[in-house]
């Protein structure tokens, strides 16, 4: 193609074919294209302001703007890759429907500034698009513990029956998790909602605009106070992939248990058939397919955060070209943790515990063992000599291949004189999980408050 370029008036040779397709950036930042125009149109509200537009010319700006957003919207723009990125193709056709003021726009600023604010204002609302998703996940958690207040399950660690918790207890782990994310999206936003826009190609501009005037049209929080590290900065896309990579953690960790919890050696949880799939040659498989690909997702998503610290790791001041492969990543960190969110949703509100198979597991191990050791030290036996008592305890009930609830009261005498009739009652698993009842603990009454709490929070 040999389109004229808008930067093209020192240059006597056309560009080369496979440069222009090469350095083209349209084909992925068209997507920027309705936050883009909305940003020229706030920009054209400056140079009113300015007196460098008069009225008429600001009215057939924002008026072709305004109907380049409809064409946007119904997918029939016709974006030119010659013409390189979103900027230039908007740029071109408005001129091209209002003529002469659309020669105009660019005054007083640079793609540079202009790409720094469109992007901001493209991730900050995905990112509340993003957060509104998390918090509906968090109320299908909510719904999930709540019907899982009392349901007995083993607590792991290192995956070995460690002590018996509550499912609930279990879930709102998760919920605090996603807590976090929502919270550290929040503390992005307030980083990221910062105008660039007025600080040009990197200098600045000689013009005298008012750069308030663009922050409060398109809703940023304050003004950027260095035109250098304005258009140069890419924290915001490194931190918001960092948020998005931990969000993917999270969510492959659950799945990890997911996939675990439905396999045949656990049996705890069922899920629907719409949310797995069988096997082309075993009749009998049922798979978590979903839950493995979100798992699967995660390092495509920690991936992207990679690469963009290494985009950002040899860049001097001010803006490189480099920056233009900043956006195919963090677009497919944001579709890629969307989506696995969604999914994430339907498999949590899908589950449909085995609360049989929960309680016969927690039962194994020896789980009550540290509830032995705490009644020893409630009846003045110090911690290590109780830890050691019980550790013999366990011994001789693994040598008869019993559980410690088993052993009759003489056999621990003889290990320990403190025991007497009522250490029974702390060796079950409901009274074990109904000691813990201070906040934060596994009992019901507990996991009751916790639930309370997470709602009220999640209305405020």
């Amino acid at each position: 193609m040999n389109t004229k370029k808008p930067w093209g008036g020192r240059f006597t040779g056309t560009t080369d074919e496979f440069v222009e397709s090469f350095t083209a950036s349209v084909q992925f930042d068209a997507r920027l294209g309705e936050i883009d125009a909305r940003c020229s149109q706030a920009h054209a509200k400056t140079l009113l302001h300015a007196e460098i537009l008069n009225q008429a010319e600001y009215d057939a700006i924002v008026t072709g703007l305004n109907q380049i957003i409809v064409d946007i919207q119904a997918d029939r723009f016709p974006w030119d890759p010659a013409l390189e990125d979103v900027h230039m193709n908007i740029e071109a056709r408005l001129t091209q429907m209002i003529g002469e003021p659309g020669r105009k726009l660019h005054t007083a600023r640079s793609r540079n500034d202009q790409v720094a604010s469109a992007f901001r204002v493209y991730l900050l609302e995905h990112g509340d698009a993003l957060q509104r998703a998390l918090v509906t996940l968090q109320k299908a958690l909510l719904a999930q513990a709540e019907a899982n207040i009392d349901t007995i399950m083993p607590g792991f660690t290192h995956l070995q029956n460690a002590q018996p918790i509550t499912f609930g207890h279990h879930l709102m782990a998760w919920f605090e998790m996603v807590e976090r994310d929502v919270s550290r999206l929040k503390d992005w936003q307030h980083r990221t909602n910062v105008s660039p826009m007025g600080s040009a190609a990197l200098a600045g501009t000689s013009f005298p605009i008012d750069r308030q005037i663009f922050k409060d049209a398109m809703k940023f929080r304050e003004i950027s106070r260095n035109s250098l590290d304005s258009v140069s900065d890419r924290d915001f896309v490194i931190e918001l992939a960092s948020i998005l990579s931990l969000i993917m953690v999270h969510l492959s960790r659950w799945c990890e248990e997911v996939i675990l919890w439905i396999s045949p050696a656990f049996k705890f949880v069922d899920l629907p058939d719409e949310l797995c799939t069988g096997s082309s040659i075993m009749p009998q498989k049922k798979n978590p397919d979903v839950a493995e690909l979100v798992r699967g997702k995660s390092g495509r998503v920690l991936g992207h955060l990679q690469s963009l610290l290494l985009l950002m790791k040899g860049q001097p001041l001010a803006y490189n070209r480099d920056n233009q492969e900043d956006k195919e990543a963090v677009f497919d960190a944001l579709d890629t943790t969307a989506q696995c969110v969604a999914a994430m949703q339907l498999l949590i509100e899908g589950l449909e515990p085995n609360r049989e198979k929960m309680l016969e597991l927690a039962a194994q191990g020896h789980p009550t063992a540290t509830d032995m050791a705490d009644w020893l030290v409630r009846h003045d036996v110090p911690f290590r000599t109780a830890h050691e008592s019980c550790g013999n305890a366990v011994a001789l009930a693994d040598s008869r291949g019993i559980e410690l609830h088993d052993l009759k009261l003489a056999e621990l005498q003889e290990i320990n004189p403190a025991f007497d009739e009522s250490i029974y009652e702390c060796l079950t698993l409901d009274g074990s999980v109904r000691s813990r009842r201070h906040p934060g603990g596994t009992a019901p009454e507990a996991v009751k408050q916790a639930i309370a709490q997470a709602k009220l929070r999640l209305s405020q």
